[in-house]
């Protein structure tokens, strides 16, 4: 098994330990494998310049760009040394600033004319682009043995530019690929031979080889689409193999009575289900009555109607006669689908109670914040199977919370949960419990396919009759101060009208972040006046009593309140005796006031695009329309005041998590649910290559059903081995 070492290798070993150490500190590469996958971002053509009109803002990059003019400035009457570079390369110019004693070395070498590959951080100074003591290296003819080098290495040839960091250039990035190549001859080939034939994909070493070496661009194309075709394949093996161990273990079926407990509730609805909502819920009927635990995920918009898809499955379950358990990310949430499912449910919540419904079951709510009596009648409740549906967080899969007959578990918003404690739950059945997943991100085909590709996917897309539009629109508050205070005069006027608003920020601002952040202003400098803290809820609540709010009675939530104080409070917004609660995110998932109509985000641009869509879902939710206000001070060039507009003009969220995913790249789709996925995909993006990702599933799946256990495929068996390691076996375990 020696090739696989060779893959396994240290990178210390090759490269010393200074490179290795930054490498694996800085790009968390740590193996010569890690390496060799650690693609080129893109390539430069010599004599072909990238264009400098469409660079990042605040993003490491590597430029090839010739000299324009060069000049040194003085500053502090004489005594500070400044030198301006400009580069330009027909698309653009860009500045270069080297200060003090770091102004010697390019002053001699950056001469016009000149043509160089530069590579730092690009930042704005008085509204120009520029590099501040960027590295360089020479790439014209000249004495510094260095320069001559990289002209014989790059002659002709296409130039690999490599993700980099500060500490690193993609420069020697590439010589430490040098370093490495020849093990390239020792990878281990996931592929099946007869696939890697039938579909003409180059052998994996001879990929690898031009995907950093390419001669032509048409290697690059060879080499991208057989390595993208690897991740994909491995990936989608590994959920294959998920989904058919799933298939092989029992569960009971659970299928409703008629006239039962389910029937009784259709019967009292005021309304009538939507066309998606009878889908779902026959797709999901459907596989609680087999015999092997049902996966699904059902993604729908906030206010969809999830909740009341999932809990007519929890209704059947009970009919079944086995017990329901639904699962919240937070107490808050816990507490506010108690009560709207056992108002939805009346007097069948009732079950056994004076007054209870004879056909009723009980509901319990179990938190850990719950006093000792109430926490021991929930636990009784549930052990004698008196209760059939219990609501809680996490703390229901503690040791002590035991079942009569578990049947299904619902979990709201899963990528805050686990899979410890999706395990911890199954263990809870006699038999393993039907899993629904439910999540308000809406998620394209393709992610659903790889992130959750273990989990089978229901989308509710119509929203129900009554909800309203919500516009929204950006406020630049740096550059148009008074668009913010017409901000804070559309919410007093939305109170005028009998409505309510919420202000959302990104920070608490409580004592101890309060001392952490004196003592970093203490070492910030002028130049980093644009980098203050997040706007936090404190600060902007108290401000708004004082200021633009005086009068209106507003009203504070976060996550450090305790759970009583922060119930309190949701109360009161609900009941309409807050006209304005400032909250931290607390409230982005299923706070449910259909009588808040405004919201305003403060530095907006802090949030990610699901999350500000997430936020926006909380208003408009009843017959007046809804009015979401993004603040941010983002220059108006940056990628994140692209991302506001974004959000800004479609209602969308399958549009805006695409937007989302190409913005920030798939390793973080939903947090850290999927840290695998961010060390096995380099190539692939989820995005763009659909057709890669379900041709693979296709042959994924095919080759699971008739060898489960990859026999006759070693070499596949030791690419997997390696991918799923413990940490990375979690990514796909989670859901």
């Amino acid at each position: 098994m020696d090739r696989v070492s060779s893959f396994d290798e240290p990178l210390k070993k090759l490269l010393g330990g200074a490179t290795a150490k930054v490498m694996a500190e800085h790009l968390d590469l740590h193996t010569v494998g890690d390496l060799l996958h650690h693609y080129p971002r893109r390539y430069e053509e010599r004599g072909k310049l990238t264009a400098l009109a469409d660079l990042p803002l605040d993003e490491h990059v590597t430029v090839v760009a010739q000299v324009a003019d060069a000049r040194i400035l003085m500053f502090n009457n004489g005594r500070g040394k400044r030198l301006e570079v400009t580069l330009t390369d027909g698309s653009g110019r860009l500045q270069l600033v080297f200060f003090g004693h770091g102004v010697h070395k390019p002053h001699k070498e950056l001469l016009p004319g000149r043509q160089a590959m530069f590579a730092g951080k690009v930042s704005v100074f008085n509204r120009k682009m520029q590099l501040a003591h960027p590295t360089y290296q020479l790439l014209d003819a000249s004495d510094a043995d260095e320069a001559t080098e990289a002209v014989d290495a790059f002659a002709g040839r296409l130039l690999p530019i490599y993700p980099a960091c500060k500490q690193l250039d993609s420069w020697r990035i590439a010589k430490a690929v040098d370093a490495v190549l020849p093990s390239a001859q020792g990878a281990v080939d996931p592929l099946p031979a007869a696939l890697r034939e039938g579909r003409g994909f180059t052998p994996l070493p001879e990929a690898l080889l031009k995907v950093h070496r390419p001669q032509t661009k048409a290697d690059i194309e060879d080499a991208k689409a057989r390595l993208k075709w690897d991740e994909a394949f491995v990936l989608q093996v590994a959920l294959a193999r998920r989904r058919y161990a799933d298939t092989q273990l029992p569960a009971a079926a659970r299928r409703p009575v008629a006239d039962g407990l389910l029937d009784a509730f259709d019967a009292k609805l005021p309304f009538t289900l939507t066309e998606g909502q009878e889908k779902v819920s026959k797709e999901i009927f459907d596989d609680l009555a087999t015999e092997h635990p049902m996966h699904r995920l059902l993604q729908g918009e906030v206010g969809s109607g999830k909740t009341m898809v999932a809990l007519r499955a929890m209704l059947a379950v009970v009919d079944a006669g086995g017990q329901a358990a639904m699962l919240a990310p937070t107490e808050v949430l816990a507490q506010q689908h108690h009560r709207s499912i056992t108002e939805m449910m009346g007097e069948l919540a009732e079950g056994g109670m004076l007054g209870g419904s004879d056909r009723g079951t009980k509901v319990v709510l179990l938190t850990g914040s719950m006093g000792t009596a109430a926490r021991r009648q929930a636990l009784l409740d549930l052990v004698t199977g008196e209760a059939g549906i219990v609501i809680g967080t996490h703390a229901l899969i503690e040791d002590k919370v035991q079942f009569h007959d578990l049947g299904l578990v619902v979990v709201d918003e899963q990528h805050r949960f686990g899979v410890e404690q999706r395990d911890a739950l199954r263990s809870k059945g006699k038999q393993p419990p039907h899993l629904l997943v439910m999540t308000a991100t809406p998620i394209p085909r393709t992610v659903a396919m790889t992130v959750f590709g273990d989990l089978e996917t229901s989308v509710l897309d119509q929203l129900p009759a009554g909800r309203s539009p919500i516009a929204s629109h950006v406020v630049p508050a740096k550059d148009k101060p008074h668009f913010l205070a017409r901000a804070w005069e559309r919410v007093r006027e939305e109170v005028e009208n009998g409505h309510q608003a919420y202000v959302v920020c990104p920070r608490i601002g409580d004592d101890a972040e309060e001392e952490k952040k004196g003592r970093a202003k203490k070492k910030a400098t002028e130049e980093d006046a644009d980098k203050r803290p997040p706007l936090a809820v404190l600060e902007i609540a108290d401000e708004l009593r004082k200021g633009a709010l005086a009068g209106l009675s507003v009203e504070v939530l976060h996550g450090r309140m305790h759970p009583d104080e922060k119930d309190d409070v949701m109360r009161r917004f609900a009941a309409g005796d807050v006209d304005v609660l400032v909250a931290t995110t607390v409230i982005e998932v299923g706070v449910n006031v259909p009588n808040a109509t405004a919201m305003v985000i403060m530095d907006a641009d802090r949030f990610g695009v699901s999350q500000l869509h997430q936020l926006r879902g909380r208003v408009g939710r009843g017959s007046a329309p809804g009015l979401c206000l993004l603040v941010s001070e983002a220059h108006e060039a940056s990628p994140a005041r692209a991302r506001l507009s974004a959000v800004a003009a479609t209602l969308d969220g399958f549009e805006l998590s695409r937007i989302d995913l190409e913005q920030r790249r798939e390793g973080d789709v939903l947090g850290q649910a999927q840290s695998g996925v961010r060390s096995s995909l380099r190539m692939l993006t989820v995005i763009d290559d659909e057709e890669v990702i379900a041709a693979a599933r296709e042959e994924a799946v095919a080759i699971v059903a008739a060898d489960p256990e990859l026999e006759h495929l070693p070499e596949l068996r030791t690419v997997l081995a390696a991918l799923l390691d413990k940490d990375r076996e979690e990514y796909l375990d989670k859901g």
